[in-house]
């Protein structure tokens, strides 16, 4: 097994995600919702969502603080407002993206911090074995 196991699951901040997994409007997207980004959880939108590789596919949920939103990776059915395709796949990383209910943006080195420690860990994921996956998150 691997020596050294990222903290797993990442709970990181909203920016991250839209700078390292670039999320994008899908030409067949019916909609302009979540800044032309999102995709709708009903109709010809989620029609395509079922269609798409789910390594691409991100749900955007509604926090149960019902302050802060959240985008996870992978189609989601409770309390989801949208889902997101990225030009970068998620391969199942537990990660977590907090969309904070006040705006808030990280400083040029937060992002930075968090982009390396992201970058790492999805290297480590996308190379352990199931085994190692299980046991960084805790199961046996």
């Amino acid at each position: 097994m691997a020596e050294k196991f990222p903290n797993i699951p990442l709970v990181m901040h909203e920016d991250t995600f839209y700078d390292f997994f670039i999320p994008y409007r899908h030409p067949e997207s019916n909609d302009d919702i979540w800044g032309g980004h999102g995709l709708e959880t009903y109709g010809e939108d989620i029609k395509l969502v079922f269609r798409l590789n789910n390594n691409y596919v991100w749900t955007v949920l509604d926090g149960s603080d019902n302050l802060n939103q959240w985008i996870v990776p992978n189609i989601h059915y409770v309390n989801r407002v949208c889902y997101l395709v990225t030009e970068i796949p998620h391969n199942d990383l537990p990660v977590e993206f907090r969309i904070p209910h006040r705006n808030s943006s990280l400083t040029p080195l937060g992002l930075k911090r968090q982009m390396n420690k992201l970058g790492r860990a999805l290297a480590w994921w996308n190379n352990a074995s199931e085994a190692e996956k299980r046991f960084a998150c805790g199961m046996k």
